[in-house]
């Protein structure tokens, strides 16, 4: 029992000829298809008729970045993709196809990321056909192959990656919020290798839109803002306490005043409570002393 194995198609040149001498080959033939009915040689007329319309029915205009595969009876014969007027025999098949830059935008899809949060992740994808022969022979149809294979590559790469940093996420890794160049390379480098086999270049991939799902943006939301606000706060007890060190050092040096531990702790104690305060600190004059 022997098994069939299926070859991936290759693209190879095509064997044509010059469109414009086939045009003057057809125009003589129409000149001697005059000349014969004039001289009633209706046979060699007949014959001549036939030859024309087999000519005329070989020739094919290419356009820049265009190609035509050409077949003969389920056979791939090659590939033409020099622009012009080209001609082939009448029964070999045609089929053009466009080598130009293509655009797919991929729709929002509802993924979740890699903690399992729900986001909302689009992207467009920049393409082209490289080798027409696996276009056309390696899969059913190629455009909806590329269509399906991104949307399959956006979901896969999403799932990989936090959509934000949170408590306990290393410095250096990648988000896809802050790590948006990466992501898309990596989307770029994985559709490529899924689209390979239907000869398809991807040339670029960018994410267009990234948000948390409307069922946990909210919640989200108050997360981030929380998170800024200790930030903030951080920031400014760190600023303070300094300023506090260096005040009370500064004052120590140019015996100002002479602080005990209890007036050195009330001292800072009112500090930072002005330098940490969301409010304008309000001036109490203390008419007594700090024991009383």
């Amino acid at each position: 029992m022997s098994a069939y194995r299926k070859e991936g198609s290759i693209e190879k040149p095509a064997i044509t000829m010059n469109g414009i001498f086939m045009v003057l080959v057809l125009l003589g033939l129409i000149a001697l298809l005059v000349f014969l009915l004039i001289s009633r040689a209706i046979p060699l007329a007949i014959l001549d008729g036939i030859a024309i319309v087999f000519v005329a029915c070989g020739f094919f205009m290419l356009q820049p970045n265009e190609a035509s595969v050409l077949t003969r009876f389920g056979s791939y014969l090659g590939t033409e993709r020099k622009p012009g007027l080209h001609w082939t025999l009448a029964w070999n098949g045609r089929k053009r196809i466009s080598a130009r830059i293509r655009n797919h935008n991929i729709d929002t899809l509802k993924v979740n990321d890699k903690r399992g949060n729900p986001v909302e992740i689009a992207a467009v994808v920049v393409w082209r056909v490289e080798d027409t022969a696996q276009a056309l022979f390696d899969v059913d149809d190629y455009e909806h192959f590329v269509k399906v294979q991104s949307e399959s590559a956006l979901r896969h790469i999403a799932t990989g990656y936090n959509y934000d940093e949170g408590e306990h996420t290393d410095a250096n890794e990648v988000t896809l919020r802050g790590g948006a160049d990466v992501v898309a390379d990596a989307l770029r480098d994985e559709l490529q290798a899924r689209v390979q086999q239907a000869g398809v270049q991807v040339q670029e991939a960018k994410l267009t839109h990234l948000a948390y799902a409307a069922e946990i943006a909210g919640a989200m939301l108050r997360r981030q803002q929380a998170e800024a606000v200790i930030s903030a706060r951080a920031k400014i007890v760190t600023g303070a306490v300094t300023m506090v060190e260096m005040a009370l050092k500064s004052l120590s040096e140019r015996k100002v005043v002479e602080l005990d531990d209890e007036r050195r702790a009330a001292m800072v104690s009112n500090l930072m409570v002005v330098l940490c305060s969301d409010r304008d600190a309000q001036p109490i004059v203390n008419t007594g002393t700090l024991y009383q």
